[in-house]
């Protein structure tokens, strides 16, 4: 999923800079806005997927931990072990993703932004 991502963020931002030169007609502009938002979409859902697996095994850990300290039974260090050695992977994964979708974000705002007239303003911050 991560090379996708940048390989989708680099297409649009490569899409986005010839919108900003004018080398897309309206309609050309309009189906590049929704295939934008389609594959937002996608990485959105993708991204509330990993923080759900990500929250749970960080919950398990931090249970684990406390299995430990309360019970003081050695052998849950090996399960704490492995569950850090997954939740350092997915915390990068899901680093990666929530950093892609707000870059994703600002390239469709920068899309819409040369869609619209001196009337509405486009929400930029």
């Amino acid at each position: 999923m991560e090379k996708r991502l940048l390989e989708y963020m680099a297409y649009l931002k490569d899409i986005s800079e010839k919108a900003e030169s004018g080398v897309f007609s309206e309609e050309e502009l309009d189906v590049l806005r929704k295939q934008a938002l389609v594959q937002i979409g996608f990485f959105q859902h993708e991204r509330f997927i990993h923080l759900i697996v990500t929250m749970t095994f960080a919950l398990m850990t931090v249970m684990t931990l406390m299995g430990i300290c309360v019970t003081g039974y050695m052998p849950l260090i090996a399960l704490m072990v492995l569950l850090l050695i997954l939740l350092v992977p997915y915390i990068r994964h899901y680093y990666i993703l929530e950093n892609g979708t707000q870059t994703l974000y600002r390239y469709y705002d920068s899309l819409e932004k040369d869609r619209t007239s001196a009337k509405i303003k486009p929400f930029v911050q």
